[in-house]
């Protein structure tokens, strides 16, 4: 058998930078360099016996790994935002030979001859048509969200001007700041907003009689998430939609004037609309991969379900996995972790012809933590309904998150 320097890598294409991308890559390279990946909680698995040659290809539109559940702070929070963006190039952990980063955008993958044709950007801004072959795939591209449920901008100096505008409105909003949409990234605007400017009137509207309306989640939960916006003087609003926002009339020529359904009219200096707007970013996959919302089909084993060429070596993981739960970051991140070895198990087994002992993906009921300012709430079937310090200190601290979070992408 040739040495581990002269056998050929094994090629991983991985379809976005975010929370399953990262894990998938990092716990990938982990367990083909021998060592005992950084997900696994097992303290008696020394790690695999054997080493395989691996060349991982991450492509994101970004130019980094974005914190994407800390934006209701970076939005207010100009410090947070500059912390929150890390380019690829500034990430240690990915900083090895094995490890590449293509900044642009998957057009297409064709399964049968296991090859991504990528629209990347250049160096002076400019884009250019690339193909890009692969033994393994695994689409981590996630979701298509708006602004303020994710940034607009590709690059972390563009993001940083469109963060400082929206600090500097929310600083200048002598009248008060309007939040509609009363969803998880609604509420968590308004909460941060009230905690970090408690000076700032924040009313939070929302169309349902009750938060959290397209969740399914348990009454008490809702009902105690209202309780504590409530209590940190955030104003709620529900059973109003928004029909109308103006900028300036004859009384308040440079605010915005909100009617609502109900009859009210609400004067802010900022608004901003939270009502969630997504869609998975499957376009280039095959139609027949995925659902009949554009999420992947996937076994629990996470590769794709669909009758694909080579559906073995295609994987999903991340929130454009079709799967049982909420979407959060947490989840995702598993997802990424199984995926990783179940594609190392396959590449021991053609190298070593070792028998592969694969992991699978359970169902998981709806579950969630919310940060609310200076505390949380949660609700996990496992635990019931807690709030307080203990679940904001677990899921959050004092960065909405991603001190936890990006521990697990740095080195070993």
């Amino acid at each position: 058998m040739p040495s581990l320097e002269e056998q050929p890598p094994f090629k991983v294409l991985i379809v976005g930078g975010s929370y399953s991308g990262l894990a998938a890559t990092l716990n990938l390279v982990d367990l083909c360099h021998g060592r005992k990946c950084r997900f696994n909680l097992d303290e008696n698995d020394k790690g695999p016996e054997y080493k395989v040659p691996v060349q991982v290809t991450i492509v994101d539109e970004r130019d980094g790994y974005y914190h994407l559940i800390g934006l209701p702070l970076a939005i207010v929070s100009n410090a947070d935002a500059s912390t929150f963006w890390k380019k690829f190039e500034d990430i240690p952990a990915l900083q090895s030979p094995d490890i590449n980063h293509i900044q642009g955008r998957v057009d297409s993958i064709d399964c049968k001859s296991r090859t991504a044709r990528i629209h990347q950007r250049t160096a002076n801004g400019g884009h250019r048509m690339v193909e890009e072959s692969y033994d393994y795939m695994i689409a981590c591209s996630g979701l298509r969200r708006e602004w303020p449920s994710a940034p607009k901008s590709l690059t972390r100096e563009a993001y940083l001007a469109e963060t400082a505008d929206s600090v500097q409105s929310i600083e200048k909003a002598m009248e008060g700041v309007v939040i509609i949409g009363g969803g998880a990234v609604g509420i968590e605007i308004a909460a941060e907003i009230k905690l970090l400017r408690p000076q700032t009137k924040v009313t939070l509207v929302h169309s349902r009689q009750q938060l959290l309306s397209s969740e399914d989640l348990p009454d008490e939960f809702k009902a105690k998430t209202l309780e504590i916006l409530k209590e940190s003087k955030v104003e709620v609003v529900l059973g109003a939609r928004v029909q109308d926002t103006n900028l300036g009339s004859d009384s308040a020529p440079m605010k915005y004037t909100i009617k609502l359904s109900d009859g009210q009219e609400l004067i802010a200096d900022h608004v901003i609309n939270a009502v969630s707007r997504f869609a998975p970013t499957s376009l280039y996959l095959p139609q027949n991969a995925c659902d009949s919302e554009g999420y992947v089909r996937i076994t629990s084993g996470l590769q794709f379900a669909a009758d694909v060429p080579n559906k073995e070596y295609h994987y999903a993981a991340g929130d454009i996995a079709s799967w049982s739960g909420i979407k959060r970051g947490g989840a995702a991140m598993h997802q990424a972790h199984l995926a990783a070895v179940n594609i190392h198990q396959q590449m021991l087994a053609k190298r070593y012809n070792t028998k592969p002992k694969f992991v699978e993906l359970v169902e998981v009921a709806p579950m969630m933590a919310l940060a609310l300012g200076n505390t949380a709430v949660g609700y996990f079937p496992a635990m019931g309904l807690s709030s307080g310090n203990e679940i904001r200190n677990m899921f959050f601290n004092d960065d909405l998150g991603y001190e936890s979070k990006s521990t697990d992408f740095q080195p070993d």
